[in-house]
């Protein structure tokens, strides 16, 4: 500030907290579930993957996991939360892929959370309880509406644009 300068003033973001949500999907169904979490430990990503298997899929054999490359996505993260014996069983119905690094497009949950964010967190949202709720609503209309990603790259087209991921022989 100096005198005869015109007075400024400057705007300070106040952080009133933040949450990880939580996003599976079944594309080719049009089911999702969505879970908001105050954190994102590998207990909670455990805990969510004893619920997809133990909750939405009891009867499944085996589930096949597309993720991204989160330090917290990982069997070991089974084993830090629960009983060697729950982990392994729960580790055995997993079939897991990770996304390439930088390859968040190619991860269909990724574009889900894209869509929820534009059509249901436009907003500030006050309570980790009313993030819930309304992502639970979001997610109620889109599994009625067997809503689901509309997956238009091919595989000839991915082999493409992944090409750096191949070996060269």
């Amino acid at each position: 500030m100096k005198p005869g300068q015109v007075r400024r003033e400057d705007y300070e973001y106040v952080r009133k907290g933040s949450c990880s949500v939580f996003l599976f999907t079944e594309p080719l169904v049009g089911w999702g579930h969505v879970q908001a979490s105050e954190r994102r430990t590998k207990v909670d990503w455990a805990m969510q993957i004893k619920e997809l298997l133990e909750v939405h899929y009891p009867y499944a054999k085996q589930i096949r996991l597309v993720m991204d490359n989160l330090n917290t996505h990982t069997i070991s993260s089974l084993y830090e939360a629960f009983a060697p014996e729950l982990a392994l069983s729960l580790a055995q119905r997993l079939e897991i892929h990770y996304t390439p690094k930088h390859g968040s497009w190619l991860n269909i949950a990724e574009i889900e959370l894209s869509a929820m964010t534009i059509q249901c967190l436009d907003r500030r949202i006050g309570s980790i309880d009313q993030l819930q709720s309304e992502i639970t609503a979001w997610e109620v209309d889109r599994n009625q509406a067997l809503k689901s990603v509309e997956w238009h790259f091919s595989t000839q087209q991915a082999r493409g644009k992944l090409i750096h991921l191949y070996p060269e022989i």
